[in-house]
C-alpha cells in the first residue's frame, strides 16, 4: 500500500511536501524519483503523487486528479468530550480518529477531575496524534483537535453550528435509534462527560441549546469507553460503518 502523507501544497497538478515528513519520505523510505505516494489536501481528496524531484528538505510531486476517499464518512461528526485525567484524552482522540471522527473538542465542566495545565503544549501533541492516526487508518482529512473550552456554557453556544446535537446522559433520554438515519444529518454534534459526568444543571442547558438528549444503556461507562461507544453508534445508523 503506497505511503500516505498530509499537505496544504497542493494544486495545479503539483504538491510538494516539506518539514518531517519530506524527512520521513526522502531518508526513511528512500524514495526515488517515480515512485508514488498517496496524497491529501485540504480538501479531503485523495492524489496519487508521483516524486518529481526530491532536494534538502523537499520532495515536490506530480499529481493526478482527486477522487473522494471512501475513508470519509458522509456525515461531519464534532466529538465535544469532557476533559479526562491521566491522558485518556490520547486514547480518545486515537481511537474516534479511527472511527471517522471531524474534529475533537475537550471541555471542562462542573464535574470534571482534570484542570487545565499547559494547554497549548498539549494541543499540539493531540493534534500529532489525530494526524499519526489518520494516516494510519487511510482518513483523506486531518480530524482537529480543538483547544479546550472553558466551561459546559461554551459548548452549548457552540451547538448553533450543526444540524443535530445529541447529549449523552447517564440519565438516560430519547432512544438514539430513532433519531439517526443514513443521509439525516450532515454535521452532527456528539457530548459525551468527564469521570464526573454531568450536573442537572448542565442537562438543562444541553436541552436549552436544542441538544437530543440520550442515553447508552442501562451500563455505566467509562469517560474515555462513552465517546467511542457514541460515535460508533453515529456512524453506524448514519450508514458509515457499512
Amino acid at each position: 500500500m503506497p505511503h500516505r502523507y498530509f499537505t496544504r501544497e497542493l494544486g495545479g497538478g503539483q504538491a510538494a511536501l516539506t518539514g518531517p515528513d519530506a524527512h520521513h519520505l526522502a531518508h526513511v523510505m528512500r524514495a526515488r524519483v517515480g515512485d508514488t505516494v498517496v496524497l491529501c489536501g485540504p480538501d479531503g481528496l485523495e492524489y496519487t503523487g508521483t516524486v518529481a524531484a526530491i532536494a534538502p528538505g523537499r520532495v515536490e510531486f506530480t499529481v493526478s486528479e482527486g477522487a473522494p476517499s471512501k475513508a470519509e464518512p458522509a456525515v461531519h461528526t464534532t466529538l465535544f468530550v469532557g476533559y479526562p485525567k491521566q491522558g485518556k484524552l490520547e486514547e480518545i482522540i486515537r481511537h474516534s480518529v479511527e472511527l471517522g471522527v471531524t474534529e475533537i473538542v475537550p471541555f471542562f465542566s462542573r464535574y470534571c477531575v482534570a484542570a487545565p495545565k499547559k494547554e497549548d503544549a498539549k494541543n499540539e501533541r493531540y493534534n500529532r496524534i489525530a494526524a499519526e492516526a489518520a494516516k494510519q487508518a487511510g482518513r483523506a482529512m486531518l480530524p482537529r483537535v480543538a483547544p479546550p473550552l472553558p466551561d459546559f456554557a461554551a459548548v452549548c453556544r457552540a451547538l448553533s453550528d450543526f444540524d443535530k446535537a445529541l447529549f449523552f446522559y447517564e440519565g438516560g433520554g430519547a432512544p438514539l435509534r430513532g433519531l439517526l438515519q443514513p443521509g439525516s444529518v450532515q454535521r452532527l454534534a456528539l457530548i459525551t462527560g468527564s469521570e464526573g459526568g454531568f450536573c442537572p444543571e448542565e442537562a438543562r442547558q444541553a436541552a436549552a441549546a436544542g441538544a437530543v438528549t440520550v442515553g447508552l444503556g442501562p451500563r455505566i461507562l467509562r469517560c474515555e469507553t462513552a465517546p467511542l461507544a457514541a460515535l460508533t453508534a453515529a456512524m453506524l445508523l448514519t450508514g458509515n460503518l457499512e
